[in-house]
């Protein structure tokens, strides 16, 4: 016959005689956050490019230079009819305030249009534009 095997508590750690008396004069158990301050802070440069990558800060950052690149390069009459609204995947949506200008725009002005973003962005960066009524 073989002795019991010893199989561990699955409750929460013991606590030390000093952590029983500081719970009971504090009337709360701080011993797990206490534990947690013990862990080592980490540096705000290792922390950072990760949440920026979560938060996808450089594909807002290139959205926001097309916006203000497209009020500098475009005729001031289109960009009073038409706004930048996201790229994706190399398109670069634009809104059209009224089909009136959206046939003006893609039957006069597209080609030229499309040129002066590639030419300041990069052809990998923005290879069509579609255009919407909104």
């Amino acid at each position: 016959m073989r002795p019991p095997r010893f199989i561990p508590p699955l409750g929460p750690p013991k606590r030390s005689p000093k952590e029983r008396a500081l719970a009971d004069l504090r009337g709360i158990d701080l011993a797990p956050l206490e534990r947690i301050r013990e862990r080592p802070a980490k540096a705000v440069g290792d922390v950072m490019p990760q949440i920026l990558s979560k938060l996808r800060m450089d594909k807002r950052q290139g959205e926001s230079e097309i916006l203000r690149v497209w009020q500098h390069l475009i005729d001031p009459t289109i960009t009073a009819h038409a706004q930048p609204t996201g790229v994706n995947k190399g398109t670069l949506f634009v809104t059209v305030d009224s089909s009136v200008w959206l046939d003006e725009i893609v039957r006069y002005r597209r080609k030229e249009i499309l040129d002066r973003l590639q030419t300041s962005f990069g052809r990998e960066v923005i290879q069509r534009i579609s255009f919407r009524v909104g």
